[in-house]
């Protein structure tokens, strides 16, 4: 570990470490443009210049590495003259169109030029300009702004995994383009609008619609998908205006998916913004009084075995629990999480999490993926599949449908069967396995549903008893792909039978009434004859067979506790307004609950989180990764020669926000564009 002085300060750093990161240990303000911690170094923008003494010349902080007894200086005269000449050339053909750009406030060209240039410019020749480009829906380009720090390329080939952005041209001829001009085929593009250092990549939906400093900043938990990605939230008069990530290095480090940064056009569309009751066929708006006295009418006379409840994917557990009372004061027990059907075992915890963290995967030297495909089940996941793939080689195995997950991995075949092989131990999956020191398997949700699941689990529970549980090691993982999944799965909402049985049920007549929050994930075909009430945020499946509809909160409208892939109990925070009439779930049902003559009891969310507490005794901790005790689960059974059926079918179109969305469904038309031009040959 090399020790080094930084402006007459000593500080020892990690082998392998740079000058400027040695800088950022003392606290010591550097400037840069091309270099990002977690891309590879560039060093063309030459801002982070320092002088080190025995050198001719100033070095490149951020390319330099840190070495024994070095003596580095940031604050001579011939640093400083050497900053303010190279923000002179950068600004030579920058357009200085700051009042109109988005990226104003909250631009680093524009805060480095203050603080570290010389104040004038002594240019006055004709500035170059370049064409825009068209990066599809989501990016809006301004090229000639471009200051060639090739952030965007890094991240699109380092991070995201293609090859779709690169530079053509020399000198000042230079520009930075997308492959034959299309779109960045990338479920992670949007994080090149956050990495760019001046506003020449810009998010196109929010363009133009609000300034840095008019913006509320609400920190939050994204529900898109069961990663629970750290996210800040933007609004601007109880409305939101955007989505940007919040640093969370276990779980997303700083990047989010598309979905997460876009789909928050979805929150504004297709609303529910008051109660509906449905009277001789039609839906007609009512009051809440009404609303209840209809569901009170509806339940009348019904026996608790008559009704049955369906928890959506983006429920938060609050209202989860409230859901789960109030049926139970009605006299039943049938309430179902697993809108897929998926064969989870609630017996043991470490069976249906992800035992290892997200963040484990950088301590794994072989995963087997069973039955997933991670770049659309859950990209962050994925990326960090990738960022040790490219930085130790890590080995990747697959048991499923082959799909280009932006890495190089081992397909072993689309047949469920292969689980029971590698258990044998003279398969070649077994043999990898017990090659490494660290493996890991990661069962998704293809491979826990249809009639084989839960014996595919248990196949997959021996498989990694046997090659990946060691002291503080436990290799066994479940990628889920619901926000709610978890936490349900705690508070133990699952029947025998899975949704299957309830909607059975509801078919044959036995179910006469059921509750669903937020549920819009099945066929609700099942459901045109039973009395249904639907509680919930937008005009999707759930509401087409209901006969009352109460209008809920989004997770943006409500603090509600969620419980990620991992185990990791994280909350969302309220940042906008609910439309209209619409109510937070939990507050609903204790409402219903009065009108039922089944008071909860509750009044607050704090006497409600302290029954959560006693029932999910997970969430009495945030943000800490469990370790659960490893256990027996799953059940024995015969698994035949078939593949997986795929767990998403359309990546922008997972839940009623997303598929509410506008941009969405432009990320969609521009993707079949794109193959559609690809099949026919012609530049799309």
């Amino acid at each position: 570990m090399p020790t080094l002085t930084i402006n007459g300060q000593e500080v020892t750093v990690d082998q392998g470490s740079t000058v400027i990161q040695a800088c950022e240990k003392v606290g010591v303000e550097v400037p840069r443009f091309c270099y990002h911690e977690r891309l590879s170094i560039a060093g063309n923008c030459r801002m982070c210049l320092v002088d080190m003494e025995k050198s001719p010349k100033p070095i490149a902080s951020c390319a330099m590495p840190a070495g024994e007894g070095m003596v580095i200086h940031t604050d001579t005269e011939r640093v400083k003259k050497a900053r303010e000449g190279v923000m002179e050339f950068l600004l030579i053909n920058h357009p200085l169109d700051c009042p109109i750009c988005d990226q104003g406030g909250e631009c680093e060209l524009q805060d480095q030029s203050v603080a570290f240039g010389g104040g004038t410019s002594r240019y006055d020749e004709h500035k170059r300009a370049v064409e825009d480009k068209n990066m599809g829906p989501l990016i809006a380009t301004t090229m000639t702004r471009c200051i060639h720090c090739m952030r965007c390329v890094r991240f699109s080939e380092e991070i995201g995994g293609v090859s779709d952005m690169g530079s053509l041209g020399r000198g000042e001829n230079m520009e930075v383009v997308t492959y034959l001009d299309g779109v960045l085929d990338s479920e992670l593009s949007g994080n090149v609008i956050d990495l760019c250092p001046v506003g020449a990549l810009t998010s196109k939906p929010y363009a133009f619609t609000a300034r840095s400093w008019e913006l509320t900043s609400t920190d939050s938990i994204d529900v898109m998908d069961a990663v629970g990605s750290n996210i800040v939230v933007d609004t601007r008069d109880g409305a939101v205006m955007r989505i940007v990530p919040r640093i969370h290095d276990d779980v997303n480090e700083e990047w989010i998916s598309d979905k997460t940064r876009f789909a928050y056009d979805g929150l504004k569309k297709r609303r529910l913004d008051r109660p509906y009751v449905r009277k001789a066929g039609t839906l007609f708006e009512a009051t809440w009084g009404e609303a209840f006295s209809a569901v009170k009418k509806g339940l009348n006379g019904l026996k608790g075995a008559e009704i049955a409840g369906l928890v959506g994917d983006l429920a938060d557990m609050e209202a989860m629990l409230a859901l789960k009372d109030l049926l139970a004061s009605l006299g039943s027990k049938q309430i179902e999480v697993r809108q897929d059907g998926a064969a989870l075992d609630t017996s043991v915890r470490a069976g249906y999490l992800m035992n290892s963290g997200i963040a484990g995967i950088e301590d794994a030297d072989y995963v087997l993926l069973i039955g997933t495909n991670p770049r659309i089940e859950a990209p962050l996941v994925n990326t960090r599949i990738r960022k040790m793939i490219v930085k130790r080689g890590l080995a990747v195995g697959n048991i499923g449908p082959a799909n280009d997950l932006t890495y190089t991995v081992e397909e072993f075949g689309d047949d469920a069967s292969l689980v029971k092989s590698a258990k044998g131990g003279r398969h070649a999956i077994s043999k990898a396995l017990k090659a490494a020191d660290k493996p890991m398997i990661i069962v998704g949700q293809s491979a826990l549903t249809g009639a084989e699941g839960a014996a595919v689990l248990k196949m997959a529970r021996d498989l990694a008893d046997k090659y990946c549980i060691a002291d503080g090691w436990n290799g066994f993982n479940v990628l889920h792909t619901a926000a709610s999944r978890v936490g349900g799965l705690d508070l133990g909402l699952t029947v025998d039978g899975g949704i299957a049985s309830i909607l059975d049920g509801a078919s044959s007549g036995k179910i006469k009434a059921a509750f669903l929050l937020g549920a819009d994930e099945f066929d609700s075909a099942a459901l045109k004859d039973t009395f249904t009430v639907y509680i919930g945020t937008h005009g999707d499946e759930g509401v087409k067979n209901a006969d009352v509809i109460l209008p809920g909160a989004s997770y943006t409208e409500k603090s509600g506790t969620y419980i990620n892939t991992e185990g990791r109990v994280q909350r969302t925070a309220k940042a906008s307004k609910a439309p209209g009439d619409a109510r937070e779930d939990w507050t609903i049902l204790r409402a219903l609950s009065e009108t039922l003559g089944e008071t909860l009891p509750y009044n607050t969310v704090a006497e409600l989180r302290a029954k959560l507490e006693k029932a999910a005794p997970a969430t009495v901790t945030l943000d800490t990764l469990p370790d659960e005790a490893w256990g027996d689960f799953g059940t024995e059974g015969t698994v035949g020669k078939g593949g997986f059926t795929a767990a998403i079918d359309n990546f922008y179109l997972t839940n009623p926000i997303a598929r509410a969305s506008t941009v969405m469904a432009d990320c969609i038309a521009e993707r079949e564009g794109t193959d559609q031009a690809e099949a026919t040959g012609t530049n799309g």
